[in-house]
């Protein structure tokens, strides 16, 4: 017992374990269409999605305030647990030692990066490890999960992805047409600029897939966009149904929050090795963390105002052809930040993109509900219609231009595909 006590000298009774986790190489895969077996008395607890609810679990009751830092600490856990996965020592129980180097590096990262919640997460680890025979599997995959969670927290210190670097205080641009101004009601200044700033895990360069420039003021496009928004968008709308209105409400909240469901049907109903689905939730939000930052970097490279300031202000934007409506007022609050591109679709896209990519574009039925549609439950059996109504659903709301949830998905699977193109980085 140890090497068990020197890598978690405050667990010193029992165990890890956690079935399977992860993805497949950096290139694509099979179809993801094998159900997942009904449950036995024998069946051994899968630690994969064990584990995974313990991330959910404990960045929902004590995460950080910033979606890419949360995105951050899935990324650092499951990446380390997919390195742990990488080979078993000889002479060991491979599930037993698998199970416990998963659960390893989850709970070292967790407990590291939300010390609030160490409690419950030990409690978490000693269940796991009850169900873990004692002896070298245990000890060694423990500590080879641990092991590398120290090593990839120690690579991204000073990443720039904590909070206060994250929402970096930005500076209000003088007004003018088209440029991004604070937005009603609270008019706060711009949030999530230092994004941009923070270090990729995979990307080269902040604006690497920078966009090309939204349309240009007065274009067809720009006017189409308007058009659009102020119509469907409004809080007094006639034109939007009331499915719309739902699918807006729906998607309005987090979009880190809406993807952890689907992600998990992935992850319960890929039928591959416990390495591979690891893989799977490493992926997946290291693409996510490098798709805010590319976000970040086209939001705040072209400035360009939401729509409630553009409807508003359409007297000075050199068209004649779009009149002022000085009290329209969108169906729900705008962020605080630039309309082009829309982050929800970028991580639409970039979600989309990662798990088409690795367990397929269908999957059986699976329900979502949302913390901001109380009461709504919908179905779906492909990633793609996700993004479609990620794209629909902002510009319901009244807070994006359709061409900024259309640029932005196209940003995200771009980010995406680079992830998994240069992934071999990552577990070399």
């Amino acid at each position: 017992m140890q090497s068990r006590s020197h890598a978690l000298p405050v667990l010193r009774s029992r165990r890890v374990r956690r079935g399977p986790a992860a993805v497949v190489s950096a290139v694509a895969v099979a179809a993801l269409t094998t159900a997942v077996p009904p449950a036995t008395a024998e069946a051994r607890t899968d630690v994969a999605l064990e584990w995974y609810d313990a991330t959910a679990e404990t960045i929902a009751a004590a995460g950080a305030p910033t979606q890419s830092t949360n995105s951050r600490t899935w990324a650092i856990g499951w990446l380390a647990a997919a390195r742990a996965l990488r080979a078993t020592p000889s002479g060991v129980d491979v599930r037993d030692y698998r199970d416990a180097a998963l659960a390893g590096a989850v709970h070292t990262t967790l407990v590291t990066l939300i010390p609030a919640r160490a409690e419950d997460l030990d409690a978490r680890l000693r269940r796991t490890l009850e169900r873990i025979p004692d002896g070298p599997a245990e000890e060694r995959g423990l500590a080879a999960g641990a092991a590398q969670a120290r090593t990839v927290l120690a690579a991204r210190e000073g990443d720039g992805l904590d909070p206060a670097s994250v929402n970096v205080a930005f500076p209000t641009p003088e007004p003018g047409p088209g440029i991004w101004q604070p937005t009603p009601p609270a008019h706060s200044p711009g949030l999530q600029a230092g994004n941009r700033r923070a270090r990729p895990f995979l990307l080269e360069r902040a604006d690497q897939y920078r966009l090309a420039p939204p349309p240009a003021l007065g274009s067809p496009r720009y006017r189409a966009d308007l058009a659009e928004v102020r119509a469907y968008g409004s809080a007094d709308s006639t034109v939007r149904t009331a499915l719309q209105t739902e699918t807006a409400a729906f998607w309005y909240g987090s979009s880190l929050t809406l993807y952890t469901g689907p992600l998990r049907v992935a992850l319960a109903r890929l039928d591959r090795p416990v390495a591979e689905r690891a893989r799977l939730v490493a992926l997946f939000h290291v693409a996510l963390v490098d798709t805010q930052i590319a976000t970040s970097d086209s939001k705040y490279a072209h400035l360009r105002w939401r729509p409630v300031t553009a409807i508003r202000s359409a007297d000075i934007d050199g068209d004649p052809a779009t009149e002022p409506d000085p009290d329209w007022t969108p169906l729900h609050t705008t962020p605080a930040h630039p309309d082009y591109p829309s982050g929800h679709a970028t991580y639409s896209g970039a979600a989309e993109q990662i798990l088409t990519s690795l367990v397929g574009a269908r999957t059986a039925p699976f329900t979502l509900t949302s913390p901001t549609a109380p009461g709504v439950t919908r179905t779906y059996t492909d990633w793609r219609t996700l993004t479609r109504e990620n794209v629909d659903a902002r510009v319901w709301s009244g807070i994006h231009t359709r061409t900024a949830d259309t640029a932005g998905v196209v940003l995200g699977r771009q980010v995406a595909r680079h992830t998994l193109q240069n992934a071999h980085r990552l577990f070399r």
